[in-house]
């Protein structure tokens, strides 16, 4: 298998485990804390289990090799864990995850603003068609929809800390991702240990926190993490967009719960935006391949 079959396969799996995420949070119906302590262990649990069984004592000095960089993606992740449970909770799937697919936005804006490193007019066009996209989302949520905009703006805050997340790998790229998220599932369950109202959950949640916290959460992180090592950035960008189609559409499939017209169009607005940017990337990387290569 080719290395960008590998990844594709990969990152395509990484999706698909990861949208039902939002409808399981649902159906669990547990407070924020408590979901993010379980989610938390159960990343940090189930991937050093992976890296353990898969690379035996070479494990411990992928941990060490984290450093603070791990530590700063740990609080980065604790922050949008705890943003992204309560956008969950209080506004629209489909808002939730049309927002979390604008990533690719604020990471050209902290690479802008923050790395000093020049942003193309596509991508600033891009940022534009998105922000209007978002706009759209909002005022469906003002003018009495079913979503909140306190909840999607916890929805932003999630994309951004995600976009945090990958800036900081890019910047480290001797880092790997796989132990770095171990560690960033600690840190949350940690910070909810502290503040959760309880760590119980009802017996009809059980299966629910059970396959969000062993298969979901873990598994999902642990794929995507890898992805980018045989995928173009524009290319694991575009087949992660697929999660802002599939999440809503289980979701109301199973819940019933109809997105709404300012929805669906804003979310249409930010996916077609962001597809189109991503496949201009990718053209623009296949052009610049030398002459016979892969």
């Amino acid at each position: 298998m080719s290395d960008y079959a590998k990844g594709l396969l990969i990152t395509l799996t990484g999706v698909l485990i990861l949208s039902p995420d939002v409808l399981l949070i649902r159906l669990a119906g547990v407070p924020e804390w408590t979901l993010m302590f379980w989610r938390g262990l159960g990343m940090a649990g189930m991937i050093t289990l992976w890296l353990v069984v898969s690379r035996g004592r070479a494990a411990l000095r992928a941990f060490r090799g984290v450093g603070l960089a791990g530590l700063a993606i740990g609080l980065s992740y604790t922050i949008g864990n705890v943003s992204f449970l309560y956008s969950v909770g209080h506004t629209l799937a489909a808002n939730t995850l049309f927002i979390l697919a604008t990533m690719p936005v604020f990471s050209a804006l902290i690479a802008r603003f923050v790395l000093g490193q020049p942003v193309p007019g596509r991508t600033k066009a891009t940022i534009l068609a998105v922000l209007g996209g978002i706009g759209l989302i909002a005022l469906g949520s003002a003018g009495g929809g079913q979503g909140d905009l306190l909840g999607d703006l916890a929805a932003m805050v999630t994309a951004l800390s995600w976009a945090v997340i990958f800036a900081i790998a890019g910047q480290k790229r001797s880092l790997s991702m796989v132990p770095a998220m171990a560690i960033a599932g600690a840190v949350a369950a940690c910070a909810a240990l502290l503040l959760a109202p309880g760590l119980a959950v009802p017996a009809t949640s059980a299966p629910f926190v059970a396959l969000i916290a062993l298969v979901v959460t873990p598994g999902a992180t642990a794929l995507l993490s890898l992805g980018p090592r045989y995928l173009p950035p524009a290319d694991v960008s575009l087949i992660m967009l697929l999660e802002a189609v599939f999440g809503p559409l289980l979701v109301w499939l199973v819940l019933r719960e109809f997105p709404g017209a300012w929805t669906l169009t804003g979310g249409a607005v930010v996916l077609g935006a962001l597809s189109l940017n991503n496949l201009a990337g990718l053209r623009d990387q296949r052009g610049h391949r030398p002459a016979g290569g892969p």
